[in-house]
């Protein structure tokens, strides 16, 4: 059996981070994906923002990984020259009731490192944005927006740089402990040995780290759900200069509006949950989008919305359920030596990604 020094699969953009980190500390790294390239699966199938760690609980590892990973982000982007805009966004409040919920989300938000957030008043509010109906909101400046492929493009660059190899068309059937540490392999006819194993598979890690957790584990394995987001393009010009949330919704954080560098609208995404991986986006969803975007922008023309594209977020908590939080787990969770499972990493994935590389890197 080939044994190889350092394995991570999946290349997503955390999957990818972490191949740079563990690259440019020494290790020989190879990163197995099964599709045909990198990052086809959630990395590009998102809105694409740079999250300033409004909601996270105080503790939590969304909260720890967020504002250190976004600052680490926007100064990559910078030296890689990578495209990306502090774009700023509105969490905005719709009633009395939801405007009553802002002071406590604020205050979240600063002792995450949430930066330069501020509470506004309706017509402070709509002096920023003309066209948005609300009660009271929530400015954030260090939100943006990031192109999510020229970030992976220049992860992988660096990685390979430092001497890591990308093998696509190579899907992990499933992983087990090797009495040596780390986990074996097995993709198809063949199997490798991995000294160090980092599952980063996204949507498939749960199935992978099933094979590789030992009984009587500090905890159970978790199981995978899922729940698909849809968005719907704008017909038209962008009403908002900003990105604009509702107050955040279980499974989710609404359908808000998001802008992409081009200056395109696309509004999403929804929450479903599905049992399947597809990404289909049903026309008919379009219903249930008219009327929450029209508490916030009343303006919006009837047939403006069109099926845009949707991905799908690796829950591994069920519907109704409280929010989940990442599960970076190591030996001490689940007793196999040399393997480290990245699972449940939704938003703010993609901000975070850089810290969740050293966080990997630091455990090693």
């Amino acid at each position: 059996m080939e044994r190889l020094d350092a394995v991570v699969v999946g290349a997503g953009v955390v999957g990818l981070a972490v191949a740079r980190a563990l690259a440019r500390a020494g290790r020989e790294v190879t990163i197995v994906e099964k599709a045909q390239s990198f990052g086809t699966g959630t990395s590009s199938r998102n809105s694409e923002v740079l999250h300033a760690g409004l909601y996270y609980p105080a503790g939590s590892l969304r909260a720890q990984v967020c504002s250190p990973g976004r600052n680490a982000l926007y100064a990559y982007c910078a030296e890689r020259g990578i495209p990306h805009q502090r774009i700023g966004k509105l969490l905005v409040a719709c009633s009395a009731e939801e405007a009553a919920r802002l002071p406590a989300i604020l205050a979240q938000a600063q002792a995450n490192g949430a930066e330069g957030m501020r509470l506004l008043a309706a017509a402070e509010a709509r002096a920023l944005e003309p066209e948005l109906d609300c009660t009271a909101a929530i400015l954030s400046p260090a939100t943006g927006i990031v192109d999510s492929h020229a970030l992976m493009l220049a992860l992988l660059a660096d990685a390979e740089a430092a001497g890591a190899t990308l093998a696509v068309d190579t899907p992990v059937d499933a992983l087990a402990p090797h009495p040596e540490g780390g986990a074996v392999l097995r993709c198809g006819d063949f199997s490798v040995h991995g000294r160090l194993t980092v599952n980063a598979a996204g949507l498939g890690a749960c199935r992978l780290a099933a094979g590789c957790w030992q009984a009587g584990a500090a905890l159970p394995c978790p199981r995978a759900y899922m729940a698909k987001g849809n968005y719907f393009a704008l017909s038209g010009r962008a009403p908002f200069s900003r990105l604009v949330y509702p107050l955040p919704q279980p499974g989710g954080l609404g359908v808000h509006i998001t802008l992409d560098l081009g200056g395109r609208a696309r509004f999403g995404p929804d929450v479903e949950w599905v049992e399947a991986e597809t990404y289909d986006v049903d026309p008919a969803r379009a219903a249930r989008f008219y009327p929450a975007i029209r508490r916030y922008w009343p303006g919006l023309p009837e047939g403006a919305l069109r099926p845009d594209t949707s991905g799908i977020r690796p829950k591994i908590v069920p519907e109704g359920a409280p929010a989940q939080d990442f599960l970076v787990a190591g030996v001490e969770t689940h007793g196999v030596p040399g393997v480290i499972h990245l699972l449940g990493i939704e938003s703010p994935g993609l901000t975070a990604c850089l810290a969740l590389a050293d966080l990997v890197a630091a455990r090693i």
